[in-house]
């Protein structure tokens, strides 16, 4: 395996939040090359950065000079060419089960309060910060709700989302739950999800990616 990796990333990003996850806890260090989501404008804009991205989106995985995008796509990437630990059961019902969970924060949550959303509610719908911070509230919440009700159910959560070791619903869940802190949404009605968040936190592989930590945090 070559071990030539960059990660195009922005300490706030939940999407490359993820991503730092997964490289910390299968030992990869990458260079870090930041992509600051406002500054003129949006680097993510530039034409170099779009030349590598055309969605214009962080982060950007390049390992010996390929390119993967989408958070996702990155750890299942990496959880395939590092197997040790692995982020994904051995069996398909549990990887469909973490998937599930992973899936409804990284498909159903995350897409309608990122930056780009919130930039488009200012500018089309004259939305205040009051404004826009109320509708991430309102779309976390109501994920989180679901959230709550699938995990506290589920028996095979065990200290993580699926059993005792952290997988990719985990690296999902704990961004998400960063985000929700960030809107300071009332988090007293998830108490599974704080749990797992507060054991999650505990290991130094999530620790060390929250966006506090990051070299470009600000």
């Amino acid at each position: 395996m070559a071990d030539e990796f960059v990660l195009y990333g922005y300490f706030r990003s939940s999407a490359a939040f993820r991503a730092r996850i997964a490289l910390n806890l299968k030992g990869i260090k990458p260079e870090l090359r930041f992509i600051h989501l406002l500054k003129d404008g949006g680097q993510q804009h530039t034409p170099d950065y779009k030349a590598l991205n055309p969605q214009e989106l962080i982060p950007a995985l390049v390992h010996d000079g390929h390119t993967i995008t989408q958070s996702l796509a990155i750890i299942e990437y990496l959880d395939e060419i590092v197997p040790e630990p692995p982020l994904l059961p051995r069996d398909a019902l549990g990887r469909e089960r973490v998937r599930e969970i992973a899936y409804a924060i990284a498909c159903d949550i995350h897409p309608v309060n990122n930056l780009r959303v919130n930039q488009y509610l200012k500018r089309v719908f004259h939305a205040d910060g009051a404004a826009q911070i109320a509708w991430q509230r309102h779309w976390i919440a109501t994920g989180f709700a679901a959230l709550e009700t699938m995990l506290a159910r589920s028996g095979v959560r065990g200290a993580y989302c699926y059993g005792d070791t952290p997988t990719l619903a985990d690296i999902c869940l704990i961004p998400q739950m960063a985000n929700a802190r960030r809107v300071e949404l009332d988090l007293a009605p998830y108490p599974t999800l704080r749990r797992i968040e507060e054991t999650a936190l505990g290991l130094p592989a999530f620790d060390a990616a929250l966006p506090k930590n990051q070299p470009d945090a600000e």
